[in-house]
């Protein structure tokens, strides 16, 4: 199945969802921040993701419990992709030095990316 974007307030939602692993429209309305949406508002997007395929759910007579049908991780690969290519030219080297000229790197995260890529510089040997 094809991953799509998702709005901001899909986005919200699935958060919340991948957080809880499942539950009601109540149980997400409860962990959603202020302003706090419409229940209808809610209910409206669950049944949006569930088209998209993001979403599944178990039926209790008239209520519905959903849960995730595409994992946080597989969301996070498809939305880094999207990142990437659109506004990096698929160029590792572009991210990083984007994130680096805005001095959004400290000391400690650069020790650790640096770590991290001698590592995967090692098993790719």
């Amino acid at each position: 199945m094809e991953i799509r974007e998702l709005t901001k307030a899909e986005e919200q939602i699935m958060q919340v969802l991948w957080d809880m692993g499942k539950g009601f429209v109540k149980d997400v309305l409860d962990r959603l921040p202020e302003p706090i949406p419409a229940y209808n508002t809610v209910s409206t997007i669950i049944r949006i993701l569930e088209k998209k395929g993001f979403v599944g759910y178990k039926a209790y007579g008239k209520s519905h419990e959903y849960f995730p049908l595409i994992s946080r991780e597989d969301y996070k690969s498809f939305a880094m992709t999207q990142v990437l290519g659109g506004y990096f030219n698929n160029s590792m080297h572009s991210l990083v030095s984007f994130f680096a000229g805005k001095q959004q790197i400290d000391i400690k995260e650069a020790d650790a990316i640096i770590g991290l890529l001698e590592k995967i510089k090692k098993q790719q040997s």
